[in-house]
This record gives structure tokens, C-alpha cells and sequence, in this order.
């Protein structure tokens, strides 16, 4: 950033000079003419430790209310907060900072705020510092984010850099804070696709607050680079993007040697004790090393290239004691703070909403679940989980939501802690067994195979570690792993747009916006129109009723006729504002031209079906939600002609009682036959009247949101349905399937698709029945006998055959002969299949100096060999001989020196291949002797 954009009135009145830090290189404004350094860590120690920086200790819910107040008195409209879910987000999962819930169509200019200028108290959270939680002693995974914001346009300016600055030494003095303390420091800003100056508000070594002037954009053809992506000037807009940590302010009026002994000390004591550790603040020499170490924890850094024991012993040495002793003392407190944090950090995940599983915000919860769980584990702390979240909630009375939901919160942790458990007992199998792998390479296990086993089987990288030591392998385990793996899944990956496409879409901007006349007539089949363009088997029209793929609902097919050429359209697209039409029956030209008049039909059939299952999948979520709970949020739909299905976050199986109830409540929603409706809403207004459970099938762009509802479910929709719930007919669900962990599939039919799969299970149960000549409703009992006595004809099957094969193995010993001084079977066993031959084998080579080649002619030739282990050391290998006589008839196996199966596929050649594997057995011997 240009020096200039912090050139501020602000500071020239008020006494600042700009400095340049003799520690870091970076510039800042002080109003201290002595001072040297820019006041952030680690550039400055944390002054403030044991001697607060203002004039007041204020709790939590104290600051919140005085930040919000100071700023409602100077005309800002106070908001409430968004959930830490980011709903109406497709980029990110999570809540990472106050101007995220007006990224991006407040921040675009596309929608105006929902109030100028506004003030907030938003709960964030951030995971890309997971790994120095704890440690740093001011790291959080949830943090409120104090904020004031404007939203300036060319026409109209709120206020900018000045009155920002104003404000926030303001706030600052008001609190009791020593002028001359305060620093500004210069530190361009970048995130969620905007970016900016900035500066940082210091204060006693600590970070109180950030000051944004947002007036960049993410532009591919930007010319102003930050972190490595371009940004043009935002043309139309600039932002005031403030953020104060609620947290830090609470802890910088305390002075408490961590934040986490300043925001939940009683929270930290009752985990303290549980994990029988001594936390006496009271004790001066443990306080001592306690606050000296927080003093000093801006040097623990927990980046790519830190190395946690080094940073620790620069601290150690600092103040005066071993790094053994530091770190005996240290690395317990700090689990018991990132419980403390973490524990915090789920009950805002689960209380929003958000369902532990393998996907998008799942994921990242389930991330920070497994590490609580895995350092309750090694401290020995052995209450549920849902007991500390408990303890949380009860800390948290400005959230009551918390306390309505808690019954689903704690449904939740409990299936999770099982889930842990089984996965410990699997992973550490598969560990082993990784970890022989690498033992016989000579290397250690590598972090690609860390984080594979975090990603793919939810093996913590410490478990990892413990077991691998055991069978003699180290493990490379940076101090930031959880750090790395959070950044890799918290933000959605970027469509990549091709070349072909990117010429299309330029293509694309000078025309206008297609009219949509599906939203007005949906059961109006034909139309006319004029063609605008067309493109290889593309045509875009002026106006359309077909409708486009989108919302998971297939796109229309149809015919359009221009003279005497008929075209099929066989796929609709929607490109910005703009629809599509594609041709599939294109032979030498499109024979549409700019300017032609054509008439289009719509395949009646095809829409009707697709509206009716579009309309039943709302009625599908709405009987969902009301069944098994509001955490239902939908994961993904798609619709067909005959059949339509639904995945939403749960986090168990949906059991059958379940199923039934879920397809009853959905049909007496149909029979209630209430209206469908369907209207164009400004998004604000549809955002504070419904919330943000509009979003669940997407988040459209735009000014202007199309609210569907049907039943209790209020959804932003742009598909096709029908006039009332009434006219979507009966609904069948067919099947439920667990489709990721976490996520279940709903499939079912809706209207006429419903009845013809009632009719298909019908007919299949008469069928079953005819067959076993019995009526319909006496099928499950008789099925219960069929399958008790088939049991027991099997046990006596395996009986008579254990029988038939012993009887067998007597008489083959009778006939065995001796080949270099080892008795040898080789024969033809008939009717015997792979597994009576492995059988036999076994039997026969649990006498010494035994070898047996047998073959059997059940559905193909069947060849085993065996040898007992003492003719094995005199040379006889099975391996070899199986594939020797499977060769001679044609086929291929092999297998162990001890056993060994293969099989042939030419029936004619049994002996040969019994004769083949005789002569490899002779060879063998006989080279060994």
C-alpha cells in the first residue's frame, strides 16, 4: 500500500508520528516520540499482563454492552448477530469475521445494507491458528468480533479513514487507556474477496482492534497484487470494516496472565480439577512462571516453519528456567485451555446448526470434536463431552438458543465420542500395519500419509504417532498440522472456467437479459419468440418459457420450429441473466438465424413430472425437520421424472419408525392442500423475516430473491412447481441410505411416479407370496421359518460334508505314496469345490512329511497343494506347483510355500495338470536334496 493512504488529519491533529519499527520493519503511527518498536508481539512483550490497560475489569457480557452502546449513541443502528454457519455464503463454511455477513451482494453494492452505519457483536470463528490455541495464551477458535461498518458510495460517504480512526481512540480513552500506549500500525488487509489499508489498534503489546479501508475488489485484471491474487479499485463503493476483539478487551481489562483465565476462569478451574491439575494463581512461583510465559507468548508462532520446542526454549531462557521444567508445566495447562476454547467453539457449531460429518462445515467441526476428544484422552478427563459444552451453555445466557437446542447437542456428542472409539480401535490395526510398510523402506511415516489417515479414517496424527513408535517408526509431525489440515477444508474449492466457455460468456455480455415466463405462466406449454444469437448448437432467445437446469430440478426439453425445420431442444442453460437454448439434432447447420421468429412446445409431460417432484422434495425437508429435528439442513437434491431424492445433515441413521413417520407427516401435508407460494422479495426483508434457512437448496444472486413456500418451508427457490400441495398427489419414500457420515439420502416418488411404485412393491409381494403359497400378509412369518430351517439344513449340510471330507482324508492316506522320502496325495477329489479342498488339505498336511495336490471339478477345475512345514524346509513350494498345474490346464493361481490355490479352465486336462504339479513337487525335492 502507498504511504499515502495513511497520511490521516486525524493523526496530524491529534499529535502522531509516523515511525518505522526497529524490530519488524513495519511502519505505525504512536503519539510516543521515545518509542522504537510498533507495540505488536513479538516485537513488544504483553505489558499488559498483571497490570490491565484499563480503568475497569468488565466480563463479557459487560464489554459487549458497552462497545454496542458507545457506538449506538453515535448513530449507529445496532444489529443482531448471524449465525457462525456462513448460510448465505458458497465460498466459505464459516463465520470468519463481521463483514462476512454482508459478503458478498452488500459488499458488491448489488444489495444496500441492512442498515448505515451499523454496530455488531458477531461470533466468529476461525481455525487457522488451531495449533497455537493454548499455547500463545490469546489465540481462539471463537472469538466475538466487535465491529462498527459504513458502507460509502460514490453519492453518499457515512464517513471514512478519519472518523474510523476517531472512533476507535474514542472507544479507547473511554475505557481509561493511556494515550501515549496506543499505537496504529500500518498492515494491508485481504479476505473474502475484498481487501484494503489497514491499520491495527495496539495496545500494551496486545492487538485490540483492526480498521479496514476496504476499497479493493478480487479482479482478474487488477493490478494491485495482495498475498498473491489481484485486486482493482472497487468502483462504485468503500467500506468501513472494523473488527474489535470482545475477547481481548475483556482480557486487557483483567491483565490475567491468558485470555482464557480472563474470559471463562471458572470453566478453566472446573477442567483443571477433572484433569487432577494444580492450577493455583494464588501460588506466586507457578503464577510467576504463568504470567512471565504469557508475557513472552507472542513468540510462540505456530507457522509452517516454527518449531514449537525451539520457540519454547527462547521463552525458557527468558525467564530463567529450563525448558524441561517450562514445558512439564506448560503443555498440560495448555490442553486444558484448547479444551476450554474448543469446547466453547462446538457449542456455537452445534447450537447454529452445523452436524458433525466428513463434508464442508461437518468436517471442520468434527475436526475440532476429535482433538478435544483426543486431549481429554491424554489428561485422563473421562465426563461426556456434552457435560463441559453444558458447562458453556450455562456461561452463555445471552444465547438461548443454546439451552432450547441442547438436547440435539448432546444426541450429537454422544453418537461422536462412540464414533471416536470404534475408529481408535480400527485405526490403530491399520496404523500397524502402516507402519511395518515404512519399517521396511527404512523411513519414517511421511505427512502425506498423516493427513491421508486424518481425511480418509479420522485418525488423529498424535495416535498415529504413539502406535508407530511402538512398532519402531517415526512419525513426521509438524506443530501446525491441525492448522494445515483446517485451511485445506474450510473455504469451497473455485470453479475453474475454460477457455471455451470464457469466449462464450464474453460472447454473452452484449445481449440482454432473457425474459423468464415460467415464473408467470408455469403451465403455459408454447410460445413464441425472437432469436437474439445463436453459437455452434446454442440459441439464446429474447424470451423463454423453459425452464433452465438449476436447484437440482433437469432442465425442460421441447421442439422449436422456424419455417419447415423442427430443432429438438435437448438441455437449457442459465448463464448470468442470459438462457440458453441447446440443439441436439444438428446434422450440416443449425438453420436458425438472428432475427428469426420461432415457436417452441415444451414437453408437458417432462415439466409436470419435474414440478411435482420439486414441490414434494419441499414437503419431503419440511416432514424431515418436523421428525427428527431443526438441525436438518439440506445437503444436496435432484430431481427425475419418476423419482426424486434429498440429502440432508443427520447425524445417525434414520431408523424405519423413523421412515414411516417422516412419509406420513409428508401426506398429511399434501392432504392439508395448502397454497404454494411464490413471490419476489427484496433479500434483507426476506433475510430478517425467514432467516437463513432460505438458503437451504443455494444461495441465488441478487438484489431480488424468489421466497417459495410450501407448507412450513420457506426456501429461495427458482424451480417449477405446482399451484398447492394438494395437487403433488401421494408420496412414497422408497429408501433411506447413509450416503457420507453425516449425511443421509431420502429417495422417493411423488404423484403418479408415487403410485406406479406403490403398484411395482405391490405386485412384488404378490409374487413372493404366490411362490410360497401363502397370502400376503402370512409372508413374514413363513420367510422367519423358511430362514430358521435353511439355517439348520445348512449347519447339518456343513456336518455331513466336515464328515464326508474326514472320511475322504482316511481313505486318501491309505493311498499317498513317497517321492524322495515325503508322502505325497496327488488326485482327483469329484464334486469338490475350492473351500472341501482347502479342508482336506489341512487335515492331510497336519501330519509330518505331507505334501497333497488335489483337484476338483466343482463349477471348473479347483487345484490346491499344502505341505506341512518341515517338507516346506526340505524344498517344497505350493506357490510354484499351483501354478505349474494350473498352467498345464490353462488357467492361473498361486500362493504361499505352505498353500496355495489356483484353477484351470479346460476340464480335459485334469491329469496333465495333476501330472504338472507331481513333476515342479519331484523337481523341488530333488534340487534340495
Amino acid at each position: 500500500m502507498l504511504e499515502e493512504e495513511y497520511q490521516l488529519q486525524f493523526f496530524s491533529d491529534n499529535g502522531f508520528t509516523r515511525k518505522q519499527c526497529t524490530s519488524c520493519g513495519k511502519f505505525y503511527w504512536t503519539r510516543d516520540i521515545e518509542r522504537q518498536t510498533c507495540g505488536d508481539a513479538p516485537c513488544d512483550p504483553y505489558t499488559f499482563i498483571g497490570a490491565p490497560v484499563f480503568k475497569k475489569q468488565l466480563e463479557l457480557s459487560e464489554m459487549r454492552e458497552y462497545y454496542l452502546d458507545f457506538f449506538e449513541t453515535r448513530d449507529h443502528e445496532r444489529m443482531d448477530r448471524y449465525p457462525v454457519v456462513a448460510r448465505w455464503r458458497d465460498d466459505i463454511y464459516l463465520t470468519i469475521a463481521s463483514i462476512a455477513d454482508f459478503q458478498p451482494f452488500v459488499t458488491s453494492g448489488q444489495v444496500p445494507p441492512p442498515a448505515n452505519p451499523l454496530t455488531i457483536s458477531q461470533p466468529c470463528i476461525r481455525l487457522s491458528d488451531l495449533d497455537a490455541v493454548g499455547r500463545s495464551g490469546r489465540h481462539l477458535t471463537t472469538f466475538e468480533m466487535m465491529a462498527h461498518h459504513t458502507f460509502n458510495t460514490k453519492t453518499k460517504e457515512i464517513y471514512w479513514k478519519d472518523d474510523t480512526v476517531r472512533l476507535c481512540d474514542e472507544l479507547l480513552t473511554s475505557l481509561g487507556t493511556d494515550p501515549l500506549a496506543v499505537t496504529y500500525k500500518e498492515e494491508p488487509w485481504a479476505g473474502g474477496g475484498n481487501a484494503g489499508p489497514c491499520l491495527e489498534a495496539l495496545v500494551g503489546g496486545l492487538e485490540v482492534a483492526t480498521l479496514v479501508f476496504m476499497n479493493l475488489q478480487k479482479s482478474r485484471e487488477g493490478t494491485i497484487e495482495l498475498n498473491g491474487d489481484m485486486y482493482s479499485k472497487m468502483e462504485d463503493n468503500y467500506i468501513v470494516d472494523t473488527g474489535y476483539g470482545l475477547e481481548r478487551f475483556v482480557w486487557a481489562s483483567k491483565g490475567s496472565p491468558t485470555i482464557y483465565d480472563a474470559i471463562f476462569p471458572t470453566i478453566v478451574s472446573e477442567i483443571m480439577d477433572l484433569a487432577g491439575i494444580e492450577h493455583q494463581l494464588e501460588d506466586t512461583e507457578y503464577s510467576n512462571i504463568l504470567a512471565q510465559n504469557a508475557r513472552l507468548a507472542g513468540m510462540i508462532d505456530i507457522s509452517e516453519k516454527a518449531n514449537l520446542f525451539e520457540l519454547r526454549k527462547q521463552v525458557a531462557s527468558n525467564i530463567g528456567i529450563s525448558v524441561e521444567k517450562l514445558t512439564s508445566i506448560m503443555e498440560p495447562v495448555e490442553s486444558v485451555y484448547s479444551i476450554t476454547d474448543h469446547t466453547r467453539c462446538l457449542t456455537f457449531m452445534l447450537g447454529d446448526g452445523i452436524v458433525p460429518s466428513n463434508v464442508k462445515a461437518g468436517y471442520l467441526a468434527r475436526l475440532v470434536l476429535r482433538r478435544t476428544l483426543r486431549m481429554m484422552r491424554d489428561l485422563d478427563i473421562k465426563i461426556p463431552l456434552s457435560e463441559l459444552v453444558s458447562m458453556h451453555i450455562k456461561n452463555l445466557p445471552e444465547y438461548p438458543e443454546f439451552e432450547e437446542r441442547f438436547d440435539t447437542i448432546a444426541d450429537i456428542l454422544h453418537h461422536e465420542e462412540d464414533k471416536f472409539a470404534e475408529t481408535l480401535d480400527r485405526g490403530k490395526r491399520m496404523i500397524q500395519k502402516s507402519a511395518q510398510h515404512y519399517k521396511k523402506k527404512n523411513e519414517d511415516i511421511p505427512l502425506e500419509t498423516l493427513i491421508d489417515m486424518y481425511d480418509t479414517h479420522g485418525i488423529p496424527p498424535e495416535i498415529t504417532r504413539e502406535v508407530a513408535s511402538e512398532e519402531g517408526v517415526s512419525v513426521s509431525l509438524p506443530d501446525n498440522f491441525y492448522s494445515l489440515v483446517a485451511s485445506k477444508h474450510s473455504s469451497a474449492e473455485e470453479k475453474v472456467v475454460e477457455e471455451k466457455d470464457i469466449e462464450f460468456v464474453d460472447r454473452l455480455v452484449n445481449l440482454p437479459s432473457t425474459k423468464k415466463l415460467f415464473y408467470d405462466d408455469p403451465h403455459r406449454m408454447e410460445f413464441e419468440a425472437v432469436v437474439l444469437d445463436t453459437f455452434e448448437n446454442k440459441i439464446v432467445l429474447d424470451s423463454t418459457l423453459m425452464y433452465p437446469e438449476g436447484g437440482g430440478q433437469p432442465a425442460d426439453h421441447g421442439t422449436m420450429t422456424i419455417n419447415d425445420h423442427q430443432i429438438d431442444i435437448v438441455d437449457v442453460q442459465q448463464i448470468n441473466d442470459i438462457v440458453i437454448h441447446i440443439a441436439g439434432n444438428i446434422e450440416n447447420e443449425l438453420h436458425v438465424r438472428k432475427g428469426d421468429f420461432v415457436t417452441v412446445h415444451i414437453d408437458e409431460k417432462r415439466r409436470m413430472y419435474h414440478a411435482s417432484h420439486h414441490t414434494a422434495t419441499h414437503v419431503v425437508i419440511d416432514a424431515a425437520r418436523k421428525v427428527l429435528g431443526d438441525h436438518i439442513w439440506q445437503m444436496g437434491a435432484q430431481k427425475s421424472e419418476d423419482r426424486a431424492r434429498l440429502d440432508v445433515s443427520h447425524y445417525k441413521r434414520i431408523t424405519q419408525n423413523e421412515l414411516n413417520e417422516i412419509e406420513l407427516v409428508a401426506n398429511q401435508i399434501v392432504m392439508k392442500n395448502t397454497k404454494v407460494v411464490a413471490e419476489w422479495m427484496d433479500r434483507i426483508e426476506a433475510e430478517k423475516l425467514y432467516g437463513f434457512k432460505l438458503y437451504q437448496g443455494g444461495v441465488p444472486p441478487g438484489k431480488k430473491i424468489r421466497v417459495l413456500k410450501v407448507g412450513d418451508d420457506v426456501e429461495a427457490c427458482a424451480g417449477t412447481h405446482l399451484k398447492s400441495t394438494g395437487n403433488v398427489g401421494p408420496i412414497k419414500i422408497l429408501k433411506t441410505e447413509r450416503i457420507q457420515d453425516g449425511i443421509e439420502r431420502l429417495e422417493y416418488a411423488a404423484g403418479e411416479a408415487a403410485v406406479r411404485s406403490m403398484q411395482e412393491l405391490s405386485s412384488l409381494l404378490t409374487q413372493s407370496a404366490d411362490a410360497l403359497r401363502v397370502r400376503p400378509e402370512q409372508l413374514p412369518p413363513t420367510i422367519e421359518r423358511f430362514f430358521s430351517e435353511w439355517k439348520e439344513l445348512k449347519k447339518e449340510n456343513d456336518k455331513l460334508r466336515s464328515d464326508l471330507a474326514s472320511s475322504r482324508v482316511q481313505q486318501l492316506m491309505q493311498d499317498c505314496e513317497n517321492v524322495e522320502g515325503v508322502h505325497v496325495i496327488a488326485t482327483l477329489i469329484e464334486g469338490a469345490d475350492t473351500g472341501e479342498l482347502m479342508k482336506i488339505a489341512g487335515e492331510l498336511t497336519e501330519n509330518d512329511d505331507m505334501v497333497v495336490i488335489l483337484v476338483g471339478d466343482s463349477g471348473g477345475m479347483k487345484i490346491v497343494a499344502a505341505a506341512s512345514s518341515d517338507v516346506v524346509k526340505k524344498g517344497a513350494n505350493c506357490g510354484s506347483i499351483v501354478k505349474a498345474a494350473s498352467k498345464a490346464a490353462g488357467g492361473g493361481g498361486g500362493g504361499k510355500p505352505t498353500i496355495a490355490q489356483g484353477g484351470g479352465n479346460d476340464l480335459s486336462k485334469l491329469k496333465d495338470a495333476i501330472n504338472a504339479g507331481m513333476d515342479t513337487l519331484k523337481q523341488q525335492l530333488k534340487a534340495s536334496s
